[in-house]
């Protein structure tokens, strides 16, 4: 006689495991975020602080509501600066790795170079490059791409250089050219360490672009923040900074899907919840 098998269990992908997961991942840094703002709130009315000096974060929430539409119009032109130089940064920065990874003499010459390179703040660049670029978009792009390029370019050389050279030599004995070992072996072998210098990269490139803003400019969160600050209307620059805050931190989490996608084997569920 035939009998009927109970239904086999839900699976645990449903909305309220994807929500237990979420909770894991993110519920302490949130606690942690909303303890500092209420010990913030609780000091600053305690203590009677004057909103020029250190507004509460209610007056921050409330300055974000208020001056939304002059924020969100600033925030397009730091968007559109952030996006283009980000993106110049990510191709330039790989191009450039991959080349010092196949020429081992161009990266005995150029690697210290960039090393060196960075003992120059990017910061005191910016009035040079607005001198010689103009007060377009074109110096805040070449900011914004010095700030990304370098985490990039030397996550890129070093993990090609990481990859073990066994498979390599396997490649060899069949008849690989070397772009062939490059593209099959190295490059995704090395995917993992390249967006690890693309992911610091993106915290970076939101600060470029107000840097650039404040070097000159006539528009954009930079430029927004150093006239607020010009009038002491400090919850402004406090709601400011929160944009350009969340303007990386949205960089940022695109990147790290991006590698969920692209490199799903280097990043367990369990540090990423779904």
């Amino acid at each position: 006689m035939l009998t009927a098998h109970p239904a086999a269990p839900e699976s645990r992908d449903e909305p309220d495991g994807r929500i237990r997961r979420l909770a894991r991942a993110y519920g302490p840094s949130l606690l942690l975020v909303a303890s500092g703002l209420a010990l913030w709130e609780l000091l600053v009315r305690v203590l009677d602080v004057p909103d020029f000096i250190w507004p509460a974060p209610s007056l921050i929430g409330a300055t974000l509501r208020d001056e939304a539409g002059l924020l969100a119009e600033h925030t397009v032109v730091t968007l559109r600066e952030v996006a283009l130089g980000f993106l110049i940064a990510l191709v330039a920065g790989i191009a450039i790795g991959i080349a010092l990874h196949l020429w081992r003499s161009a990266r005995r010459a150029v690697y210290p170079v960039l090393i060196a390179s960075q003992s120059i703040p990017t910061i005191v660049l910016a009035p040079v490059l607005v001198l010689a670029l103009g007060f377009n978009i074109g110096p805040k792009l070449a900011i914004v791409a010095l700030f990304c390029f370098f985490p990039i370019v030397v996550a890129t050389v070093d993990g090609l250089r990481a990859v073990d050279p066994e498979y390599a030599r396997m490649m060899l004995t069949l008849d690989a050219t070397r772009f062939d070992i490059l593209r099959r072996v190295e490059f995704p072998a090395a995917l993992p360490q390249i967006f690890s210098g693309i992911r610091i990269a993106a915290t970076y490139a939101a600060i470029g672009a107000v840097f650039g803003e404040w070097a000159g400019s006539d528009a954009g969160l930079g430029w927004e923040l150093v006239q607020a600050q010009g009038r002491l209307d400090t919850p402004l620059v406090f709601a400011t900074i929160a944009v350009v805050a969340a303007l990386a931190l949205v960089l940022f989490g695109l990147v790290v899907l991006a590698e969920r996608l692209f490199v799903p084997w280097a990043r367990p569920d369990e540090a990423i919840p779904s």
